[in-house]
């Protein structure tokens, strides 16, 4: 194993990071796909829960990478 692998406890707590971040992503999806039906929706508040979307799928996206191993080609 070389020093930039994560160790295997390090790898199962990012999994398990992962999918709580992917869980919470998902239920503020359907907060927004709910205020988006409504007759007179928030759009501030649609706004907010997008933003906080994005910065979940930012953070996915990151933890994704340390757990990915690098491919050289």
């Amino acid at each position: 194993m070389n020093d930039d692998d994560p160790s295997e406890d390090t790898v199962i707590a990012v999994e398990r990071r992962l999918a709580t971040l992917r869980e919470e992503h998902q239920d503020l999806s359907d907060a927004v796909a709910a205020l988006e039906e409504r007759p007179q929706p928030d759009m501030l508040q649609i706004a907010r829960l997008k933003r906080r979307k994005l910065a979940l799928k930012d953070e996915i996206v990151r933890l994704e990478d340390q757990v990915t191993p690098d491919i050289i080609a």
